[in-house]
This record gives structure tokens, C-alpha cells and sequence, in this order.
């Protein structure tokens, strides 16, 4: 099973990807990723495990 979000816009929308990922969450899935487009260049993150672990990769980048 698998959640999926899309959000268009001219801002930061990371964080709220995140959210509404959390809104999805439930458990047992093996990982979370955030795919997002800056420039024309398209960014990927991905962190396994649960949306927590995916949130602090954000931060930390």
C-alpha cells in the first residue's frame, strides 16, 4: 500500500508534502520519499523506515 501527494507551487513545499504524508501514515510501510522539482532540476530524498526518519534527512539538508 502506498500514499501519494502532489503539490504544485512557488514556495518551499517539502514541509508540506511531509504533512500530508502524515495524514496518510500508517504502519508497516519500509520507507517515505519527497520528490520535488527547483529550477528544472529534480531533487529526490528518500530515508527508510518511518516518516519520522524522512523528516530529519530534510532538516538536516
Amino acid at each position: 500500500m502506498c500514499g501519494i501527494v502532489g503539490i504544485v507551487g512557488h514556495s518551499q513545499v517539502a514541509p508540506l508534502i511531509v504533512d500530508a504524508l502524515k495524514r496518510l501514515e500508517y504502519r508497516g510501510y519500509d520507507s517515505a520519499g519527497v520528490a520535488t522539482i527547483e529550477k528544472g532540476v529534480l531533487g529526490r530524498r528518500r530515508a527508510e523506515g518511518k516518516l519520522v526518519n524522512l523528516e530529519r534527512r530534510l532538516k538536516d539538508e
